[in-house]
């Protein structure tokens, strides 16, 4: 039953229940919203928490790597956090990377696309690995060394700068280097090292076979028949001239070291 003023004989006992009465009302609206904020807050972590990743185009890092790069800091695991924090940027200032772009797919998905960088070849230089790219840009200075990257060898230069192309006499050798080894890849080669001759001309060693391929002319046939001899020379060592190779001729000879 309410009570009114009539029902208390001290007035100062009136206004004590009221306010305690309207302590009251604030704790049960202050507890109702508390509660309505909990549940958004604990519906927010857990609806949106990420549970499925697909990772694209990475063949430097694992997924697990990956994921780590993208998904770290504060509620990094969070697809909606993660939406807003990848909304007009991307991972960046990865050895190796170019760019990561993170996709929310849905709701506990999203998608991870790695763009590396494309690696023409490494020089050795004060014990570091200096891989460049297409453009002869110096692009990661590494103790790492990656195996599907060949050193390249026979190059002149007094000095380098990370983020600075490499200083050489004719720079438009490393779009070649770029493309040789782009197409032993496509056959499924893996070079030890590429030599930078007089002229330009390329030389690729395999353990103790060196394949002189020259100039630039059928370079893509020249790999693709590179890929079929070298089985058959496996464990010698010599020099496999293809420079003159051509299509029509077919010129290649082999001169087995003693």
């Amino acid at each position: 039953m309410r009570m009114t003023r009539e029902d208390y004989d001290d007035a100062s006992l009136y206004i004590q229940d009221q306010m305690r009465q309207r302590r009251n009302r604030l704790r049960l609206i202050f507890a109702l919203i508390l509660g309505i904020l909990l549940a958004l807050v604990l519906f927010f972590l857990t609806y949106f928490r990420v549970r499925y990743v697909t990772v694209e185009g990475s063949t430097h890092y694992t997924d697990e790597e990956v994921e780590q790069l993208a998904m770290g800091g504060f509620l990094g695991s969070n697809s909606m956090v993660l939406s807003w924090r990848y909304k007009n940027h991307t991972v960046q200032d990865v050895p190796f990377v170019e760019s990561m772009d993170v996709n929310v797919v849905s709701h506990d998905s999203i998608r991870i696309t790695v763009y590396e960088k494309s690696l023409a070849g490494y020089v050795t230089y004060l014990g570091r690995y200096l891989y460049f790219d297409r453009n002869g840009m110096v692009v990661e200075s590494s103790s790492e060394k990656i195996d599907d990257v060949p050193e390249v060898t026979g190059l002149s230069f007094d000095h380098i700068v990370l983020h600075e192309s490499l200083p050489v006499s004719d720079d438009t050798i490393f779009s070649r280097l770029l493309v040789t080894t782009q197409l032993l890849g496509k056959y499924g080669l893996t070079a030890d090292r590429i030599y930078v001759g007089n002229s330009g001309k390329l030389s690729v060693y395999f353990g103790g076979v060196c394949a002189n391929l020259g100039e630039d002319r059928y370079m893509d046939e020249k790999i693709s028949n590179l890929s079929r001899i070298l089985p058959s020379l496996e464990g010698k060592s010599g020099t496999l001239e293809m420079a003159e190779f051509t299509p029509d001729t077919g010129m290649v000879t082999f001169t087995e070291k003693k």
